[in-house]
């Protein structure tokens, strides 16, 4: 347990960003979740817009801390290539 005034302050700082952390990896997850339910269902429209939702989200959360830059930048270039996928695997059917 904390003695110090100075720690037992850190210690509920840690706690607020701790929770804060969490909720933002959630809500990035949630977004990733629905591009990757779109891109499961084949229905390219829903997906690009459901991408174009999730990229700034991803990003937003990378400016923040919460992931770091070039894992955000992986994931967003690697749905990216999915979702264009999606696109031309309708059209190729079609």
């Amino acid at each position: 347990m904390a003695n110090t005034s100075s720690a037992k302050k850190a210690t509920r700082k840690i706690a607020r960003r701790t929770a804060v952390n969490t909720a933002r990896r959630s809500r990035v997850r949630t977004f990733l979740r629905k591009v990757e339910e779109a891109i499961a269902s084949g229905d390219h429209g829903a997906a690009q817009a459901a991408f174009k939702a999730a990229e700034p989200e991803m990003m937003r959360a990378a400016s923040k801390g919460v992931f770091h830059k070039n894992t955000a930048s992986r994931k967003i270039s690697r749905l990216s290539a999915r979702v264009k996928a999606v696109g031309t695997a309708a059209t190729a059917t079609a």
